[in-house]
């Protein structure tokens, strides 16, 4: 019998908001100094009242119109009862019948590698995911658990969230991971949220059942907990699909819903519980909170504000730029980089326009330029500028590179006025300094040697000193060529353009 799975996610994001859902303590959670942002109000004590936090709810808006849903104008806060010791409440203030929003859904690339870099104007290659609900709710606690104890930090307690409930239509582990990736990029590019998984500011359940192929119904499914990375995710899932499946040919398939754990040491799913069904949680409307009310100016006012989502700007980079798929995806993860690949595009353009010797209008100059410089663009970002950051823990906020002087270090790569070597001294000093490249080319002698007078006295000095390559040479071993070009190489220090001296010594070798 051929099984196919059916997978349904639960992510529960952490909003970025300056205080908590229902009071007035920080949003800060420091795991060195626990139990500090803490009142009587998300510790729960009698008496206490709870108010709406007004930013929250304005995020979740935002959350849910990135994600197509439909915002429910009508809205309430519900009590959903356990106890657990990270629940000083005994419950905890959620959303059940009447969540902000529901039925929308976002459109995935599940054929592509990694779901990000394909081709996003092919129907096959699209899937539309559904998304069941997005609703308002308070974290609970931090717990912390050793052999011997359990440590609670209540800093968390409080903290605002949108749990975002998928429609069971993903069907693979790798459907999963890419549909977590973009719901993660949406999140930070709204910044409505840090999003960091390995933070637990974004945490994801999965729930997964077997089915016959071709079978419509849906089984008894397992929930996975304590799945801290995509990685994890897709492994998590795809262990869930083996145990199962053996499960299912010894006639034992799942028939009571179990909430199951991810070791991932062991690299495999482990029991925990037997899941509750939605009555164990005796949801009842929060009687401290009024009814929440959304009016159609408030939607107005925040669809007004959206910015361009991570999807539609990967395809704009790509068709508007010629970025590849892969390059598209690095440059828009994020949201500051993306912004600042486009000032320096925008730079260029107005470069090219200055000293263009083309004719045509300055569209038409663009577009017979665009190719090299949108390649090279993206190999010194990515390759070179964004590795060196990153070394140096450089944010793009302390960043002292400014989009034009990049823009005037790739002109001066592009004109040939530098060769590799040399920008790579020059980016350097740029990412340390903030100095403009050409000055730093100028006073650390960099500029490149490209005319035969400058070059002629080397070249001919490289022949005269290593006959025995030159005459392996002429004898017609043509790789040695470049072994010639590496020593007039070595005698400019690297200021030598490498093309220019490899033509000059073919033309001095008698």
């Amino acid at each position: 019998m051929k099984l196919e799975a059916v997978i349904g996610l639960e992510f529960h994001v952490q909003l970025k908001t300056k205080s908590k859902m229902f009071c007035a303590c920080g949003n800060d959670s420091n795991p060195d100094k626990p139990n500090e942002n803490i009142c009587p109000i998300c510790l729960g004590h009698p008496g206490t009242l709870p108010t709406i936090n007004q930013q929250a709810v304005a995020m979740a808006i935002k959350a849910a119109l990135a994600l197509n849903c439909k915002i429910n104008k009508d809205t309430k806060f519900d009590r959903k009862n356990y106890f657990y010791p990270d629940l000083p409440k005994g419950y905890q203030i959620s959303q059940y019948d009447k969540p902000i929003a529901e039925k929308g859904f976002l459109i995935i690339n599940n054929k592509s590698k990694d779901g990000l870099t394909g081709r996003l104007d092919q129907e096959d290659q699209l899937k539309k995911i559904g998304i069941t609900r997005l609703h308002m709710e308070e974290d609970s606690a931090k717990s912390t658990h050793s052999k011997k104890s359990t440590l609670i930090d209540y800093d968390r307690g409080g903290t605002p969230l949108v749990e975002i409930v998928t429609e069971a239509h993903l069907s693979t582990p790798s459907e999963a991971k890419i549909f977590g990736q973009e719901i993660q990029l949406i999140m930070k590019h709204l910044e409505v949220s840090h999003a960091n998984m390995e933070k637990g500011e974004l945490r994801c359940d999965a729930n997964i059942s077997l089915r016959p192929v071709g079978d419509i119904n849906l089984y008894t499914k397992t929930e996975i907990k304590n799945i801290n990375s995509f990685r994890a995710l897709e492994r998590a899932l795809q262990f869930e699909i083996e145990r199962q499946t053996v499960l299912w040919h010894n006639n034992m398939a799942p028939k009571q819903q179990e909430t199951r754990g991810w070791d991932e040491g062991k690299q495999e799913t482990y029991s925990q519980r037997v899941k509750e069904e939605e009555h164990d949680y005796r949801y009842f409307p929060e009687p401290d909170l009024p009814p929440l009310e959304i009016s159609d100016e408030q939607i107005k006012e925040i669809k007004s504000l959206q910015h361009e989502l991570p999807q539609a700007k990967r395809r704009r980079f790509m068709e508007m730029y010629s970025f590849t798929g892969e390059e598209a995806k690095i440059l828009t993860e994020n949201k500051k980089l993306s912004f600042y690949t486009e000032q320096i595009i925008s730079e260029l353009k107005d470069w090219l326009n200055t000293i263009a010797k083309e004719e045509g209008t300055e569209e038409e100059i663009w577009e017979k330029n665009k190719k090299k410089l949108v390649k090279l663009v993206s190999n010194w970002l990515i390759n070179k500028f964004i590795p060196i950051i990153t070394e140096k823990k450089i944010s793009f906020k302390n960043n002292k590179v400014t989009a034009e002087n990049f823009a005037e270090f790739i002109t001066l790569v592009y004109t040939s006025k530098i060769n590799s070597a040399a920008a790579q001294i020059i980016l350097e000093e740029m990412i340390k300094t903030g100095a403009d490249p050409s000055h730093v080319m100028d006073d650390k002698d960099l500029s490149q040697m490209d005319s035969s007078s400058d070059l002629i006295d080397i070249v001919k000095k490289v022949i005269d000193s290593n006959t025995d390559q030159v005459e392996e040479y002429k004898s017609g071993k043509e790789p040695v060529i470049k072994f010639l070009v590496g020593q007039v190489m070595k005698e400019s220090k690297g200021k030598a353009n490498p093309q220019k001296a490899e033509e000059l010594l073919k033309q001095n070798i008698k």
